[in-house]
């Protein structure tokens, strides 16, 4: 059984394909069209399906279109409707964005087209693939030959966290802008079935306040919170109780959001581009330090309600990295596990595992076959494809005998370099198939990023490091808030794996010295962990950069430049390499690299 999930409907639109409950592929629109985030939430663009992605995936698997089963589509257009009962017909007017009569602070006049587009996506899938990837698509109609499915928004983004989660057993928590009407849903995955247990509905919306502080901030909403994040750390929480009134939780795992006009608040909004000054570090890090204590407050609820050991989580606001680690450090559960495509890109994933599972329930077998041990679920290349490729550009190259050696020794000698290996990454973090790696030894490196990526000055870079040596190098939190607890400081303090890079940790006060580049100002690190099952040829080069300098740690940050996706191709790691300041580029078995000037 193939079943095909598409996420189309906000932002980060992307495909994902089961076979038989194991995930074959999943991937990013962006990462072919090279439009960051496949498009802007706007209701003209929900008529886009993420063709190139769905033509990649079935590539991956081998079929076409006509051999999928089911297509799981991660938004349910009735569901959407609900908030439009007893206000007769939803019709589109000639001109909608002048109108605003009959409709309450949740709806918008253009929901008519927004959900047009929706229940018109069979047919779009049909018949509107583009001329040149058309060949995958033929032979379908919007009726057939499979099964059209729609998963409500929520629920595919908790399946895409429990379905995949390496727990038997959890609790559930995700949190985002919006869905159809839900912001934020709790639930229980025990005994292999699935009870959602509560949801908080527009427009009380964690996700749609961090973003609109984002706006104010001069930043790109529903794109760049994760910036509002890091520019937290430069400020106090002077604004605290500000955000406390506009957030508000309760013992009953509930939470109100108030709308607030924030220049009325804070004063006129900063201009995109404009000098960032005190009290805008101060707003980041109030509406931080709130979200965390709300969040905080619901998992403990959580928690209470279900009695789980372990938290899946999944949306938008568990990409918080920050966020995370207070609720692993502070919070009630002993394991806290959050899905690495959290944003709308998962829904894809969770669409799809949710029909193929209850599929597979259906015909009586419900056993779980897959859990997301990494993200490597996008495209490769062989070394026959790459050199053939270098071949045709007539760059100057040269095949390496030892990878993972020769690019240490350039490491250790303060050179910076594209690194492209194996398959590209699900979900908006690099993860070592299309990362950008340096040493962590000296400061000026972190600084040396954000010139070659055209990043603010303030953007911290993040540190990779060999699983088995993290513990020496950096701590959880969990060990200070465990006070005389022992047992529970050193649960949390050794063997946590952190593979998707979705938590802080601190860097050890000792080690500090020793790897600069990615402590941040507040002294943590974003950190990923990696073990060798999990990418051979990232783990190995990490190896040998600790063999020459005593160090398991080295810097990783996306490969791409400001305003463009990751890089996917080996034409878009070329481009990327020779239009910025880096100084080589390790692809496949092969090494560009720069004269020097």
């Amino acid at each position: 059984m193939i079943t095909m999930g598409i996420n189309a409907v906000y932002h980060d639109d992307s495909a994902c394909i089961v076979r038989d409950g194991v995930v074959v592929a999943a991937v990013e629109d962006e990462r072919f069209t090279h439009v960051k985030h496949g498009k802007r939430p706007v209701p003209f663009n929900t008529w886009q399906l993420p063709f190139h992605a769905i033509d990649y995936c079935l590539k991956e698997a081998g079929i076409a279109m006509a051999d999928v089963d089911h297509v799981a589509y991660s938004f349910h257009p009735d569901t959407f409707c609900e908030g439009y009962r007893g206000q007769g017909t939803i019709t589109l007017p000639l001109e909608p964005s002048a109108r605003r009569d009959g409709l309450d602070m949740n709806q918008s006049p253009w929901d008519p087209l927004f959900l047009s587009y929706i229940v018109n996506a069979p047919r779009q899938l049909a018949g509107g693939a583009p001329h040149h990837i058309a060949e995958r698509f033929r032979g379908i109609r919007h009726d057939g030959p499979f099964k059209w499915h729609y998963v409500e928004h929520h629920l595919a983004h908790e399946a895409s966290a429990f379905l995949a989660a390496p727990f038997e057993e959890c609790a559930v928590l995700t949190m985002d802008g919006r869905g159809e009407c839900a912001t934020t849903s709790y639930g229980c995955y025990r005994d292999g079935c699935y009870r959602r247990i509560k949801q908080i509905d527009l427009p009380d919306s964690l996700g749609l306040l961090y973003e609109d502080v984002t706006r104010y901030l001069g930043f790109l909403h529903s794109s760049d919170e994760y910036k509002v994040m890091a520019l937290a750390s430069y400020g106090e929480p002077r604004y605290i109780d500000v955000f406390r009134r506009i957030m508000k939780a309760d013992e009953q795992g509930n939470h109100r959001v108030e709308r607030a006009d924030l220049e009325k608040i804070f004063g006129p909004a900063r201009r995109r581009g404009a000098p960032l000054k005190q009290r805008h570090f101060d707003i980041a890090q109030s509406l931080q330090k709130a979200l965390e204590e709300t969040v905080l407050k619901m998992a403990q609820w959580l928690q209470r309600e279900t009695g789980m050991k372990n938290l899946a989580m999944a949306g938008g606001v568990a990409l918080n990295c920050v966020m995370n680690a207070r609720i692993r450090d502070h919070g009630p559960f002993e394991q806290v596990w959050v899905q690495p495509a959290a944003g709308d890109a998962g829904t894809s994933l969770g669409a799809a595992l949710w029909v193929d599972w209850a599929e597979r329930l259906a015909r009586g077998d419900g056993a779980r076959k897959w859990r997301m041990d990494h993200a490597f679920l996008g495209p490769a290349y062989s070394d026959k494809e790459i050199e053939e490729f270098l071949r045709w550009t007539q760059v100057p190259f040269r095949r390496l005998d030892d990878v993972p050696a020769e690019a240490a020794k350039l490491l250790a000698e303060d050179r910076i370099l594209g690194w492209f290996q194996g398959r590209m990454e699900f979900g908006p973090r690099a993860l070592g198939g299309r990362s950008i790696i340096a040493s962590p030894l000296k400061a000026q490196m972190q600084a040396r990023l954000n010139e070659i990526k055209d990043r603010e000055d303030f953007r911290p870079v993040a540190p990779v490091v060999l699983e088995d040596k993290c513990n020496e190098w950096f701590v959880t939190g969990r060990s200070a808030a465990a006070g005389k607890d022992s047992i529970a400081a050193e649960r949390h303090v050794t063997g946590v794996p952190a593979p998707f890079m979705l938590f802080v940790f601190d860097v050890r006060p000792d080690k500090a010295g020793r790897i600069p580049a990615v402590r941040h100002v507040d002294g943590t690190a974003r950190v990923q962990t990696i073990r060798r099952e999990q990418n051979p040829a990232y783990y190995d080069v990490i190896a040998a950069f600790e063999r020459r300098t005593g160090v398991p740690v080295l810097v990783n940050t996306s490969f791409n430049t400001r305003g463009e996706p990751i890089v996917c191709t080996p034409r878009d790691a070329v481009e990327c390499f020779w239009t910025s300041p880096l100084d080589g580029l390790v692809i496949g078995s092969y090494l560009l690299e720069k004269r020097a000037p």
